[in-house]
């Protein structure tokens, strides 16, 4: 998850400023993103999907300032 572009991400901000300071040069741009693992037990990968996609939208991300990438990952 990370933010939408036009968006403020002060973090990034700071980061890239920093960055320079130390030289550290040619970043053409920083941002920040958030990773969150679900893990589910004794469910199908459609309802797996079925049920991070309710999470995403009930508590996870803000859908005017968020930009989430939902996939699965298999351990």
């Amino acid at each position: 998850m990370e933010l939408k572009a036009g968006i403020l991400d002060a973090e990034a901000e700071r980061i890239e400023k920093s960055l320079a300071l130390l030289g550290v040069s040619h970043v053409a741009r920083v941002t920040t993103a958030k990773v969150y693992a679900l893990s589910f037990d004794g469910v199908d990968l459609d309802e797996a999907h079925r049920l991070t996609d309710r999470a995403v939208d009930q508590l996870l991300a803000n859908p005017v300032v968020h930009r989430v990438t939902v996939s699965p990952v298999r351990a």
